[in-house]
């Protein structure tokens, strides 16, 4: 194995998970913004408002985006597995 494959299966690696992380706390963070625009406004400063529409968002986007990633990240174990002969030798 050269370090080249090396750096490419960690850089496939690493896009993945940036890749599921942004699905997952993009959403969450715009609600946060949205939630701390409204508690400014309105100037209530409850942390259970600002803590549970995100909670609420990210597991919404965890079920709305969830068998996608999944599938990415199994497909991505499968191409590594199916790969190791050739890493091998």
């Amino acid at each position: 194995m050269t370090p080249d494959t090396v750096v490419t299966l960690w850089r496939e690696a690493m896009l993945l998970i940036v890749m599921m992380v942004c699905v997952i706390v993009l959403p969450s963070l715009a609600v946060g913004l949205a939630v701390s625009t409204f508690q400014a406004a309105t100037q209530i400063n409850e942390q259970t408002l600002s803590f549970l529409p995100r909670l609420l968002m990210t597991l919404f986007a965890i079920m709305l985006a969830g068998p996608w990633l999944l599938r990415r990240v199994l497909e991505y174990t499968e191409t590594l597995i199916a790969s190791i002969p050739f890493l091998i030798g």
